[in-house]
C-alpha cells in the first residue's frame, strides 16, 4: 500500500539528489534551501522505513534500497510529466486525434450517446470515428492506425495481442418493413425466407458465422436471393422500400424498431447472442482523453443494457 505521506516533492527531491549525488547541488537546481532538501529526504526515509542515502566520505551515495526505489520513482515522475504534457496538449489542440473503430451496431446505438457525454468533459480533443468490418478494424488497431475498437468479441485466433473488456451482449435479429407479409404468415417463417431477398452480413463480418450456423440449424440450407452488405444506411433504406429481410445485429436497428419504422420477425435468435466491448492492444497505455472516452462509452453501454 502506498504511504500517503509520500508526495510529489519527495519523489522529485529524491531523484534529483540521486542524480547529483549531492544535497547542495540538488537544492540549487530545485531552488530550495539545503536544510529543506535534507528534511524532505528524512521524511521519505521515515515513510519507507529504510535509508535511501548514506555518507560516503565527504559526500553521499545511494543505498541498495535507494537504488531499488529510484527505478520506480523515476518512472513515476516520467509518467506524471507525460500526463501533464498530455493535458496541456489536449487543451491547446495540439494532440493527435483519438482514433476509434466502431462496428455499425455500436456506431448507431452507443457512440452518439458516448460522444454526448464526452463533449461535456470539455477536453477539446479531436475524435475520429471509423466503421467497417471487424477484421479490417482489428488490423488497423494492430498496426496502430486505431487506438480502440468497439464491437463484438472476435474469435480467439484473431485476439492475439489484444485485450477485451465486456460491456454488454446483443443478438442477431431478422427485420422487415412494417406491414411485411411474413409478419402475418401462418406457416414456418424459415420455410418462407427463400421467397424474399435477404440482406446478409458480409463474409468478413463478425456475425456472419453466427448467422450461417443459425440458418443451417433451422433447416435453411440456401437462400437464392442474397445481398451481402455491412452498410446500415443501405440496409435501412432498401428494407423500408421493399419486401427484403435484413439479418443484422439488434443494435443497428433498435431505434427504427422503437419508432415503428421497422419490425422484428418473431424468431427466437437468442443463441446468436455475443459479447460487445472494448478491444485494445495489450501494450497500449490509454491517454487521458482516451480514458475519459472509454468511460463515457461504458456509461452509454450501461444505459443500453438497462433498456428492456
Amino acid at each position: 500500500m502506498i504511504d500517503t505521506r509520500v508526495k510529489f516533492r519527495h519523489l522529485q527531491t529524491f531523484v534529483e539528489v540521486a542524480r547529483q549525488k549531492s544535497v547542495v547541488k540538488a537544492a540549487g537546481l530545485l531552488h530550495v534551501s539545503q536544510p529543506a532538501v535534507t528534511k524532505t529526504i528524512r521524511e521519505l526515509e521515515e515513510a519507507l522505513g529504510v535509508a535511501v542515502f548514506e555518507r560516503d566520505g565527504r559526500g553521499i551515495k545511494i543505498t541498495r534500497y535507494g537504488e531499488v526505489f529510484l527505478r520506480h520513482a523515476g518512472a513515476a515522475l516520467t509518467a506524471l510529466r507525460q500526463g501533464f504534457d498530455s493535458v496541456s496538449q489536449e487543451r491547446s489542440g495540439e494532440a493527435p486525434p483519438i482514433r476509434i473503430g466502431a462496428l455499425p451496431t455500436v456506431s448507431t446505438r452507443i457512440m452518439p450517446r458516448a460522444m454526448e457525454l464526452f463533449l461535456k468533459e470539455e477536453t477539446w480533443s479531436r475524435i475520429k470515428i471509423v466503421t467497417g468490418e471487424n477484421a479490417v478494424l482489428l488490423e488497423q488497431l494492430r498496426v496502430g492506425d486505431l487506438d480502440l475498437v468497439v464491437g463484438r468479441l472476435s474469435s480467439p485466433d484473431k485476439m492475439a495481442g489484444f485485450s477485451f473488456e465486456h460491456l454488454y451482449s446483443e443478438q442477431v435479429v431478422f427485420v422487415v418493413r412494417a406491414g411485411h407479409p411474413l409478419l402475418k404468415a401462418r406457416q414456418s417463417l424459415f420455410s418462407n425466407l427463400g421467397r424474399y431477398t435477404i440482406l446478409m452480413p458480409s463474409r468478413g463480418s463478425i456475425i456472419r458465422p453466427f448467422v450461417e450456423s443459425f440458418l443451417i440449424s433451422n433447416g435453411v440450407a440456401s437462400l437464392p436471393s442474397q445481398i451481402e452488405t455491412v452498410s446500415d444506411s443501405f440496409g435501412r433504406a432498401f428494407v423500408r422500400s421493399s419486401d427484403a429481410v435484413w439479418i443484422i445485429s439488434t443494435g443497428v436497428i433498435a431505434g427504427d424498431v422503437e419508432d415503428g419504422l421497422l419490425s422484428l420477425l418473431p424468431i427466437d435468435t437468442s443463441e446468436t447472442r455475443g459479447p460487445v466491448g472494448l478491444t485494445m492492444r495489450t501494450d497500449a497505455i490509454p491517454s487521458m482523453p482516451l480514458s475519459i472516452l472509454m468511460q463515457t462509452i461504458r456509461e452509454a453501454a450501461d444505459e443500453v443494457a438497462k433498456k428492456p
